[in-house]
């Protein structure tokens, strides 16, 4: 054990020497592989102090500099079941589009909070409150516009000449700590398609990935790199105990100011849109059945009439390879860059068709508000491990993947709820224990937060919700319609 200890120290060394060169000045150390090089101390203010010592003064000063502009973000949204508080982060900000500084932060933190219920913490001390606000659920990106004079902003970075390796300092609250400091290092970029909470409205996925501790509350803060300025928002944790694990999740910089501009300007983000339905398994069966040498690009399985890609004659069985420069990976990529583009623009399009490449002319329109939730990929964060949360309504539910079909016996199930708990009133001809909910009140619930919109659509209505359930009886899954009445309408 102990070479690998001594080969860690070393690259601890590299990284604090290097972090000395850019805060004394001096030039770079040779790669000669002289160790004798960062035992040598440098001279700061007549002391004589160690490159580690240096660089931990570098980062003191990065994280004074920015913690000014960084803000604890508190929340109140009523609903027919109480007050539901949120806490969060957010970072001031200025742009030639806005009359003076504003907010950025998570739409979740705020959602659904009247201004007035919102109280912003200030580095000095200040509480004030916001006189506006813009949210884009596409991207769970929220501005907050502010009067207040004598504020300190930071400044965006290029997240895209942001790498894998780069160090990084995520700030923020996490669990109301205000004026918190964490550090770390890119450890991906480009992260699609993750199955990270309750939201079915989020199509814009493309976070940088970090290890610098991200915990709830660090939501809708920075993620700077080391000359302060912003790379990204931070929005997400990989968790199965609803802490830092590691795996911290960021909007880059440069799609955030794409979304916030639009906002301080319209008020809304306008996405093109192109007219088609992709197929979400594309695998390399269905590649080498197109002729592709391997499962890359989007798949068309359908094109809606009367729209751009319709137009533009692209067909089913396409594999979109290429859309206006970027090579494209995957159907989610693919739904990013195409929201992503201005509408009215003519995007050159490289499909797969019939083993050769034909390169389409594409008019992208305005994507229509009855397509804005329905193309929405993947769910966005909740602070309950696995999907797993405890409602006033009595039940525990949680959202249904291919191993917990598995063992209930219904392993071609995909989608649903799964009841993990019921009150004790529950029957035999009731919700019972392993029932997995498909539909409520005749609306498919595949997440909680389906759930959470039935039940609020349901609230005038007197009596018991009818659900759909799938249960397994006598080693059979069965469907069935069962009645349960939630304990506010007993």
């Amino acid at each position: 054990m102990r070479p690998v200890t001594a080969r860690m120290l070393s690259g601890m060394a590299v990284v604090f020497a290097a972090l000395t060169t850019f805060a004394i000045g001096d030039s770079a150390p040779s790669a000669s592989g002289d160790p004798s090089q960062f035992r040598v101390d440098a001279a700061v203010n007549g002391e004589n102090v160690s490159p580690f010592d240096v660089g931990s003064r570098m980062l003191a000063r990065v994280a004074a500099a920015t913690t000014p502009a960084v803000v604890h973000i508190q929340s109140e949204r009523r609903t027919r079941r109480g007050t539901i508080e949120e806490t969060g982060s957010g970072v001031i900000m200025r742009s030639p589009k806005a009359d003076g500084e504003f907010i950025v932060t998570n739409r979740h933190v705020i959602l659904g909070a009247e201004l007035a219920d919102i109280q912003v913490h200030l580095h000095d001390g200040r509480v004030i409150t916001p006189v506006g606000k813009e949210e884009d659920a596409a991207t769970d990106i929220a501005v907050l516009r502010l009067k207040t004079p004598g504020l300190t902003f930071a400044e965006w970075a290029d997240s895209d000449n942001v790498d894998i390796g780069h160090m990084v300092m995520a700030m923020g609250s996490p669990f109301g700590l205000s004026q918190s400091v964490t550090l770390g290092i890119i450890s991906a970029k480009g992260r699609r398609a993750l199955e990270l909470g309750e939201s079915r409205e989020v199509i814009n996925q493309d976070f940088l990935q970090t290890d610098a501790a991200i915990n709830p509350g660090n939501s809708g803060g920075p993620l700077v790199d080391l000359h302060g300025r912003v790379v990204g928002i931070n929005t997400a944790i990989a968790s199965q105990g609803g802490g830092n694990e590691g795996i911290g999740f960021s909007i880059p910089s440069n799609l955030v100011r794409i979304i916030v501009e639009q906002l301080l300007e319209y008020g809304e983000v306008q996405r093109g849109y192109l007219g088609v339905r992709l197929d979400d398994s594309f695998d390399a069966a269905a590649a080498a059945r197109l002729k592709l040498d391997r499962a890359r690009g989007a798949r068309v399985v359908q094109v809606y009439p009367n729209t751009p890609a319709e137009k533009a004659g692209i067909q089913v069985d396409d594999v979109i390879l290429n859309f206006d420069g970027y090579d494209i990976e995957d159907e989610e990529h693919l739904i990013h860059r195409v929201s992503l583009t201005g509408i009215n623009k003519s995007v050159r399009v490289i499909v797969h068709r019939n083993g050769r490449q034909v390169t389409l002319q594409v008019v992208l329109t305005q994507r229509p508000a009855a397509n804005r939730r329905s193309d929405a990929p993947r769910p966005m964060p909740q602070p309950f491990p696995g999907g797993a949360r405890i409602e006033s309504s009595g039940l525990t539910l949680h959202r249904l993947d291919a191993p917990l079909a598995a063992q209930l016996g219904v392993s071609g199930q995909r989608d649903g709820l799964l009841v993990m708990q019921v009150p004790d009133r529950a029957g035999d001809d009731s919700l019972q224990l392993y029932d997995v909910i498909l539909e409520a009140a005749r609306k498919p619930v595949r997440t909680v937060g389906d759930w959470d919109a039935v039940l609020e659509q349901q609230e005038s209505v007197q009596g018991p919700l009818l659900l759909k359930v799938r249960r397994v009886v006598n080693d059979q899954p069965v469907t069935r319609l069962v009645l349960w009445t939630p304990p506010a309408a007993e």
